[in-house]
């Protein structure tokens, strides 16, 4: 086993950790907002009701997927995780292979009901034990292009009919490269401050927007489109902030920084005021020491705040799900030996989870490689990862998989009906 020490480990992931990287993040078009660790970032792709919503969980830090879903019939995992191993008998939603960390008991109402998916030995084409590298290379997702343009950048750009306003960064932070891209963004700390300055309680008449609808409503250039995508924004978040905010259904979210951020999606979703596309981001997956075991340590703290949030936001949404889907992503996995300090490595493949709208779900998915009790042993990636969001975005949104995936050819995962 490999002894590591953490403090110097993952200096690299401390550093960069998603509150101080991203504190805010981007927004294409609706609203961002930073729930502690977690980050919420909201895209709307036309000023209608948008036909399909995506809302993409990013599991920062690198997750252990083979602890999440458990191949508990090849013999080399119980042989290379003598203390960290999930029990065979304690998995949830078995079958020949593959089961469900307890943990996760939140979400067997929707695995049962097949609304959740769970696809296996996915990840980038090559490996990355970068967290900065891997993130940016898996949201960009154009390997070997030099143009500065994230997929989702890239999927919202297809509509062309969509909302001038392509994006909105909340808390004054920078876009993840899934976002980044050519379209417009807009910057601010908080929904409810966003609006006009100088239209306020002192103008009553309004005569500042008049003016600048005057100044800007007939102009076509680039500042004139962001300037009326203001206007148009500013009308959508009055909306949004007179909707409920009481989650509905009985849901109960975690009082934790992703039960909130998840919330608070359900409501923009529920407002129904164009929103696409929706980042999430549940940070402190990086579990170098003290993973633990089903009674107690790091991923069982994440793996229930994960499934109770998750849980209660699909609870929260109801009908909302048959619009709605979600995918998580997590920059790479963890190899497949522990390490002397109760934690794993940085590793290769890894999980997806995808839920609700569109998803065949009560089944695993996944070309198994077997795995390897040896010290650098990974989980080899047989699935590209884009293979499975090729099937959201050609399913969810009728977009080919070339105009959001340059020159990737895709393989048939079957995850995503339609695709």
């Amino acid at each position: 086993m490999t002894d590591v020490d953490q403090r110097e480990c993952c200096a690299e992931y401390a550093a960069m950790s998603r509150r101080g990287l991203l504190s805010g993040a981007i927004a294409i078009g609706a609203s961002t907002t930073v729930f502690g660790s977690a980050v919420v970032t909201a895209s709307p792709a036309a000023a209608a009701p948008a036909p399909s919503v995506l809302v993409v969980l990013s599991m920062r830090g690198a997750c252990d997927g083979l602890n999440l879903v458990v191949p508990h019939a090849d013999p080399a995992y119980y042989a290379a995780r003598p203390s960290i191993a999930v029990p065979s008998e304690s998995l949830l939603e078995k079958d020949g292979y593959f089961g469900l960390h307890p943990a996760l008991a939140p979400l067997v109402p929707f695995w049962t009901a097949g609304k959740l998916a769970a696809v296996h030995a996915t990840g980038l084409p090559a490996p990355n034990r970068s967290h900065f590298a891997a993130m940016e290379a898996v949201e960009d997702a154009n390997p070997g292009s030099s143009t500065r343009s994230g997929w989702l950048n890239r999927l919202i750009g297809t509509d062309s009919d969509s909302n001038p306003l392509q994006a909105l960064n909340m808390a004054g932070g920078v876009p993840p490269t899934s976002l980044y891209g050519p379209q417009p963004v807009m910057s601010a700390d908080r929904i409810s401050d966003m609006g006009i300055a100088g239209d306020d309680q002192w103008d009553e008449d309004h005569r500042r927007l008049k003016s600048l609808h005057l100044l800007w409503d007939g102009n076509s250039s680039g500042l004139g489109r962001s300037m009326k995508a203001t206007f148009g924004a500013v009308e959508s978040f009055k909306t949004l902030k007179a909707s409920p905010t009481d989650p509905a259904n009985g849901a109960v979210y975690p009082d934790s920084d992703l039960g909130r951020a998840l919330s608070e999606v359900a409501r923009v979703i529920k407002t129904d005021i164009g929103v696409a596309v929706l980042t999430v981001d549940q940070g402190d997956w990086d579990h170098h020491t003290g993973e633990g075991t089903i009674e107690w340590g790091n991923l069982l703290n994440n793996a229930r705040d994960f499934a109770g949030s998750l849980g209660a936001f699909l609870t929260d949404l109801g009908s909302w799900t048959d619009k709605v889907t979600v995918v998580t992503i997590s920059e790479f996995g963890r190899r497949v030996q522990e390490n002397a300090s109760g934690g794993t490595d940085h590793g290769y493949g890894n999980v997806m989870f995808l839920a609700g709208a569109g998803v065949q779900g009560k089944k695993y998915y996944a070309k198994w490689p077997g795995l390897t009790n040896s010290l650098d042993g990974d989980l080899l990636v047989t699935t590209d990862y884009r293979s499975v969001l090729s099937e959201i975005v050609v399913s969810r949104f009728g977009i080919s998989t070339s105009a959001v995936f340059p020159g990737f050819v895709r393989e048939t995962v079957g995850v995503m009906a339609g695709a």
